[in-house]
């Protein structure tokens, strides 16, 4: 920017002096100064542009720069502008000084007053070459040269010469005699002379340079009549050359010289006026964009320290404390720059010991978290008013319900949970009130959740019997710990029912043969011994006695056959095979009620035992019999009874179910359905569903009993159990598809 200012200057100044150099340069100058104003410009805006991006962008720092860029470019601009309107008005009225109207006459006159000078030097000498001409005339042979010498030295010029009409050289005199062709008047100059009785002209003035004055001279050509070599007069031509003053011609080229640059300069004046605003402009431009360029550049000096402390500050913010940069120097903002990174880097550390004793809270929640997503037990922390605050998925697990959904709310707002959430906020309440005068830590009881008799309400599928734990937590928070003991109870009530079973078998099985082979006795010693009427009643009483006994006998081998049921061995099985296979026994007998098969094609194999899983079937499809049987034709159109299976996939277990279209079960029979000698039928022993459930458990498999429901009425009961998929085959599989 200072070689260009100066480049400037040194040019405006030559072009004081020198204004050829200037003109000639002049559009290679302007060009170059063109040039670099829009490679400023083009800085300037590449610059406001990323200005502007960083104040869009928020960054700090980002109106400082544009503030102190813009103090720097006003402080450039105002006085450049106050020099620039007082060098526009001053060139403006300078060069219009330059064309003034006495200026213009004077040089006019000054033209007019040479050529008058040379019209009368012209004239004054054709005037005295006419006078000579005469004597010429009449002058012939020798002494017309003679004559010629007298006339050169006469007229003080400084060559003479006498032509012919043809243009043939008669005689000379002067420094044409010493020349091999004289300079011979054009044709044209013969005839103009001949007409006008002379002419006179002008030579070698535009080509006088002030070092060589010599060249410019007056030339006078005048026709001659003589006829002195004879009668007729013969037309001669008489040119005299004179040689104009030097002073004269020096003179003439002087004003001639000014007037003609008074006449481009003045035709070029507003040329001229544009051309030095025009450089005044560029020089304003060069100094505007080179000052705010500087004042960028001279701002960024100053805000760089900000802009670090800035960007530094709003890295911490955001959670960056890695080491930053510190500026070297002695200043203020230096210092400051160094300060702010010891204290990030203290931060840093200090952030470094939090975040391990963060980590090390964390990997102790996780581990905590970790345990209580692996109980089997069920937790649930609650405030004081019972809402849910968390839980684990055991939890969800024995609930059969999405806790997660339920954070904020109380445990009463999930539905079928009702009369346990105000049993267990009783138990808080009544432990709240205890706890500080008999020093308890903790609850327990045990509760019993089910479904409704009459509609599936509530999460539930099945009875559960829950044993439940509760203490205080910091904070007012509660702590319910459950566990669901329904299959340890379920179990401790088969193996119960199991004892006794085999003690009733082995007490009642042992005096049943005695009394049938006494009763059979005692008809043979008396047969024949008593009267018609009382025989009759003997043979009577001895078979009531007998069938009895036989129906004692099988009522102690279902005791037998159900405390003694052997362990499952289970292999590979299609279940939608067996079921056909249970159902072709059924084809020869006369059903009142009509069984429809729902195999899913798609079930694949299944580890099972046959012959368990064929009992199953048998109990579970009479029991369904039984049920349908005992309702009319009228009350229910459709009495069918529907065995089904399911592939469960994503499981990886298949589904058996039996429908009946009887009347359902109490809840008091749900609750307890599969415990040994709970029946509904009037000579049912109790040990069918017993018998299923322990076959159930020797397959690891889940069953389940439930009403169906429709429009809020009973229409018949359900039964199922789902069996673990054969663990050889791949998921992908295509499952065995039944025959028959």
């Amino acid at each position: 920017m200072v070689v260009i200012g100066l480049g400037l200057l040194y040019l405006l100044m030559e072009a004081t002096n020198n204004r050829e150099m200037y003109e000639r340069n002049y559009a290679r100058l302007f060009v170059v100064n063109v040039v670099v104003a829009s490679a400023l410009f083009g800085s300037i805006i590449w610059v406001g542009y990323r200005l502007v991006v960083r104040l869009r962008e928020g960054r700090f720092g980002s109106r400082l720069l544009v503030k102190l860029a813009t103090i720097f470019a006003l402080v450039g601009l105002a006085p450049g502008m106050l020099i620039y309107v007082v060098s526009y008005q001053f060139v403006s009225r300078s060069i219009e000084t330059w064309f003034d109207v006495k200026v213009e006459g004077a040089l006019e006159a000054g033209l007019n007053l040479g050529r008058v000078t040379l019209d009368t030097l012209s004239n004054d000498l054709a005037g005295k070459t006419k006078t000579s001409a005469a004597q010429i005339a009449e002058t012939a042979g020798p002494a017309v040269g003679l004559l010629l010498d007298r006339l050169v030295e006469q007229l003080g010029a400084t060559d003479a010469t006498l032509w012919s009409a043809a243009g043939k050289l008669l005689a000379s005199a002067g420094q044409s005699r010493f020349q091999l062709a004289p300079d011979r008047p054009a044709p044209a100059q013969f005839r103009t002379a001949k007409a006008e009785r002379s002419l006179s002209w002008i030579e070698g003035l535009d080509e006088a340079e002030p070092a060589n004055l010599d060249g410019a001279r007056i030339k006078v050509l005048v026709p001659i009549s003589s006829s002195a070599l004879g009668l007729t007069p013969e037309l001669q031509f008489i040119m005299v050359t004179r040689a104009l003053p030097p002073n004269l011609v020096a003179n003439a080229l002087a004003v001639d010289r000014a007037n003609r640059e008074y006449q481009e300069r003045a035709l070029g004046r507003e040329g001229l006026k544009r051309m030095y605003i025009g450089t005044l402009t560029l020089s304003l431009f060069l100094a505007v964009f080179g000052a705010v360029l500087l004042a960028v550049i001279l701002g960024d000096q100053i805000a760089r320290p900000l802009l670090m402390l800035a960007e530094g500050v709003s890295q911490v913010a955001a959670g960056d404390l890695t080491p930053k940069l510190a500026m070297q120097g002695n200043d203020e903002l230096v210092g400051l720059t160094r300060a702010f990174a010891s204290m990030t880097e203290q931060v840093a550390d200090a952030r470094q010991a939090v975040q391990l004793s963060m980590e090390q809270v964390d990997a102790a929640r996780a581990n905590l978290q970790t345990i209580l997503d692996n109980l089997t037990a069920g937790v649930i922390v609650m405030d004081a008013q019972g809402s849910i605050r968390s839980s684990n998925p055991g939890a969800d697990r024995i609930l059969n319900v999405s806790l997660a959904s339920y954070i904020g709310k109380s445990l009463a707002d999930i539905e079928g949970l009702g009369i346990f959430a105000g049993a267990v906020q009783s138990q808080f309440d009544d432990f709240l009130s205890q706890s500080a005068e008999q020093e308890l830590d903790h609850w327990q009881r045990s509760f019993e959740l089910g479904i409704n008799a009459t509609a599936a309400q509530g999460p539930f599928d099945r009875t559960l019997t829950l044993v439940a734990r509760g203490a205080e937590l910091p904070g007012d928070a509660r702590l319910l710990v459950f566990d669901d003991i329904s299959d340890i109870v379920s179990a401790q009530r088969a193996q119960a029912w199991g004892e006794v079973a085999r003690r009733l078998a082995h007490e009642i099985k042992n005096p049943l043969t005695p009394i049938q082979l006494s009763a059979e006795r005692l008809e043979m010693k008396l047969t024949g011994k008593l009267t018609a009427t009382d025989q009759a009643i003997l043979t009577k009483s001895v078979k009531t006695i007998v069938d009895q006994v036989d129906a004692m006998k099988r009522l102690v081998n279902d005791f037998r056959d159900y405390a003694r049921l052997p362990a499952a061995e289970l292999k590979p099985l299609d279940l939608n095979a067996l079921v056909t296979d249970v159902l072709h026994l059924y084809e020869h007998e006369r059903l009142t009620v009509a069984v429809r098969l729902e195999l899913d094609p798609k079930c694949p194999m299944v580890m099972g035992d046959a012959q368990q899983l064929r009992q199953v079937i048998h109990n579970l499809l009479q029991n369904a019999q039984d049920a349908s049987e005992s309702v009319t034709a009228t009350e229910r159109a459709d009495r069918s009874v529907v065995i089904r299976t399911q592939n469960q996939k994503a499981a990886k277990r298949v589904r058996l179910s039996v429908l009946d279209c009887g009347g359902g079960f109490p809840d008091s029979i749900l609750k307890r359905a599969f415990e040994p000698y709970v029946t509904t039928k009037a000579k049912g022993t109790g040990l069918g569903l017993a018998v299923v459930k322990k076959i159930a458990d020797e397959h690891a498999s889940r069953i389940d009993i439930v009403n169906r429901v429709v429009d809020g009425s009973v229409v018949g009961a359900q039964v199922s159990l789902s069996l673990a998929v054969d663990s050889t085959l791949r998921l992908d599989d295509e499952p065995l598809v039944s025959k028959g």
